[in-house]
């Protein structure tokens, strides 16, 4: 059986405080929820001494969250950081209090400007003070992976001998790389006394984009808690993202021989979850949770992916929630994808039909980024509808202005001449009409004319539905196109072939071409 590695959720606190990202009492209580549904085992609820607002968050989570993640409260080494975290934590059923104090050079000469000496002594103070409230004590060495090497491990021992239970290491700032923030971690494993009584935790900044690969490494080197974020939200450029670590040590079981106790199908909402509360969405090519995350549209991807899921998916999209893959319908592509999903629409075509559907779909791909399935309802059905039609169009030119006379070409195959005439009318639509009813020899009288786009978006494809009479019969045409004029024309062009269809009297006649 793989060994656990326990996941430590700080989305409510480190995540919260960055910018863009803050959450109100109820938001706070609400995502909390979420993850321990989500199975994290310990959930940082944030940082009681910052605010009242944060203080309330973090006492209602420790209040209403029962059966399930310790609840931790963060607090600088100070008593009255310590105290407050206690007021907050105290009615949880399972409290820890996290407490750090800076140990790099640079924060000690600029921030803190204070000696080492003076950090040991507020490190153990503080341990002792959290360990007077509850038996679970974090303590973290801020931008531990910046401090002296023989410093880290003489704080990290008082840390221990004052009382701390879990001891975390953070990469403050995200300067690490995974080699290095590994090899950090395994020298405190081999030297510091009594740390094999402790939990040992990672805490990794994105600052790099190197978070989850640290936190992954730390944990081959004897880490047994990791800290991240929902999304990897957090301070400058985010945490280690929860989702991307835990699916990690999932899909690479056979690699590493670590797993979690996250469930991860509630992954995907839990996701979703915060990006409603917060308003701020993740990049469609995220890792596990963004938009392309199991998007393919690549006919060569579409294809195995169609055959064989684990071709181009290491994972299947169930395992984090999401309800499946999406073969997007775009310029690359192939015919397989396009059978398929037509297919699941409901729609069957002849080899022919489809063939046919499948060139018109190609070129609505070099008009438009995405193809929705309301765009292909709407080809197909233009497609059938035009299906051995009289009049079928190669061509439309027009012009039109303020200061033009509308003009529209139209060229026309009918059966095997081809038929070009112009028209001039009130707009190109008109134009076009004029011109469609001398290559046809069928006039007509449009009685309704309607637009609608059949997708949102500038690119949207229009569909435009007409009423006409003609020789004495009312018929409807409908016809789509991205653009509106030609819609307009395929429109009245069907309505003619209707009426051909019917043995209307008026049409163009064809000269006898067999031999």
């Amino acid at each position: 059986m793989a060994e656990r590695i326990l996941i430590f959720d700080t989305t409510l606190r480190d995540g919260e405080q960055s910018p863009g990202y803050s959450m109100n009492t109820r938001e706070k209580l609400e995502l909390a929820r979420q993850l321990a549904r989500l199975g994290v085992d310990i959930m940082e609820a944030g940082f009681p001494v910052a605010s009242e607002d944060d203080f309330e968050a973090v006492k209602a989570v420790a209040q209403q969250l029962r059966g399930g993640p310790i609840i931790a409260g963060l607090a600088r080494a100070k008593d009255i950081d310590i105290d407050r975290a206690w007021e907050a934590l105290k009615h949880a059923e399972r409290p820890r209090i996290h407490t750090f104090i800076a140990t790099s050079e640079i924060h000690l000469k600029y921030k803190l400007k204070c000696s080492p000496e003076e950090v040991l002594e507020a490190t153990v103070a503080a341990v002792k003070r959290a360990k007077g409230y509850t038996a679970d004590v974090e303590f973290s060495p801020e931008d531990a992976h910046r401090t002296d090497q023989e410093f880290l491990c003489r704080v990290v021992e008082a840390a221990i001998k004052a009382g701390a239970t879990t001891i975390n290491i953070p990469d403050t700032v995200g300067y690490g790389v995974p080699w290095e923030f590994g090899e950090r971690i395994r020298n405190l494993m081999n030297r510091v006394p009594g740390i094999e009584r402790v939990v040992v935790s990672a805490h990794c900044h994105n600052d790099l984009g190197l978070a989850v690969a640290n936190s992954l490494e730390a944990v081959r080197a004897g880490a047994r808690q990791v800290e991240c974020t929902i999304n990897g939200i957090g301070e400058r450029a985010g945490n280690a993202a929860l989702e991307e670590l835990v699916m990690s040590l999932r899909t690479r079981r056979d690699f590493l021989g670590f797993d979690t106790n996250i469930r991860t199908e509630e992954i995907y909402r839990t996701s979703k979850l915060l990006q409603s509360i917060t308003g701020v969405n993740v990049q469609p090519n995220k890792a596990i949770v963004g938009g392309n995350a199991f998007a393919h549209e690549a006919g060569i991807h579409q294809h195995g992916v169609l055959q064989k899921p684990m071709t181009y998916e290491i994972m299947t999209p169930e395992s984090v929630g999401v309800p499946k893959s999406r073969l997007i319908l775009g310029k690359h592509s192939g015919r397989h994808a396009f059978k398929k999903r037509l297919a699941e629409l409901g729609v069957e075509l002849t080899e022919e039909d489809l063939g046919k559907a499948f060139v018109r779909f190609k070129a609505l791909c070099d008009l438009k980024k995405e193809v929705f399935d309301e765009d292909l309802l709407a080809l197909v059905e233009d497609e059938v509808l035009s299906a051995g039609e009289t009049y079928a169009l190669e061509h439309l030119q027009f012009t039109g202005g303020t200061n033009i006379i509308p003009t529209a070409t139209v060229r026309l195959r009918i059966g095997g001449e081809v038929v070009q005439e112009s028209g001039w009318g009130d707009g190109p639509v008109d134009a076009a009409y004029k011109a469609i009813d001398l290559a046809t020899k069928i006039p007509g009288k449009l009685l309704e004319y309607q637009i609608r786009a059949v997708t949102a978006g500038k690119d949207a494809m229009g569909e435009v539905t007409v009423v006409a009479e003609m020789n004495g019969q009312r018929v409807v045409g409908r016809g789509s196109s991205t653009d509106v004029i030609e819609a307009s024309a395929r429109a009245y062009l069907n309505a003619i072939n209707r009426v051909a269809a019917r043995g209307g009297s008026g049409a163009r006649t064809l000269p006898d071409t067999t031999p």
